[in-house]
């Protein structure tokens, strides 16, 4: 006897995927910076220092005098001279006016003139503060201007680019599904 016989086969389906990833990339060009800093500038400003050495008293001391003064003592010395030759001259001639009152008038004249002193100068030594020292000290100003520097900053932009990932979906095997009978 023979048993009919049912055969069944059957195939599964597959899926199959392409994929395609993604590409991403991300560059960041740095910043343009400028920087200039201009130089300070500085000013000074001086008044010299001033010394002032007056030795003249100290070289009159010494009878080194300039033509002027020397010129100007000379002058009054010899009105000084004239006036004591005046004086003399007129005491003398009052004396002789009175040559009758007695004594030897002429005799004393004469012994006069031949007596006079006699001066002699080894020379002198400046006085103490004979020189005159003024001293002015000098003066600076500095005056400073800072300049502030000159900053510039350009700020680019990332570049990005970016290829977003694809998944493509395809049937490798279709299902099926055979059902045969055998008798």
């Amino acid at each position: 006897m023979q048993i009919p016989q049912i055969r069944i086969e059957s195939q599964v389906s597959r899926i199959g995927l392409t994929i395609n990833k993604p590409n991403q990339s991300i560059e960041q060009p740095q910043a343009d910076l400028s920087i200039e800093q201009p130089p300070a500038e500085m000013e000074i400003n001086r008044l010299p220092s001033k010394l002032t050495i007056d030795q003249t008293l100290a070289k009159e001391n010494l009878d080194l005098k300039s033509i002027f003064k020397r010129g100007d003592e000379n002058s009054q010395l010899g009105y000084q001279a004239f006036m004591d030759y005046v004086s003399k001259t007129v005491q003398e001639g009052a004396e002789l006016m009175r040559i009758e009152n007695g004594g030897n008038p002429i005799a004393n004249q004469a012994e006069r003139a031949l007596d006079h002193d006699i001066v002699f100068n080894t020379g002198n030594t400046p006085s103490q503060n004979s020189v005159k020292v003024e001293y002015t000290p000098s003066k600076v100003e500095i005056e400073w201007k800072r300049n502030k520097p000159n900053i510039q900053v350009q700020i680019n932009r990332p570049i990005h680019e970016y290829t977003p990932g694809r998944v493509d979906v395809h049937i490798e095997q279709t299902p099926s599904l055979k059902i045969d009978f055998k008798l």
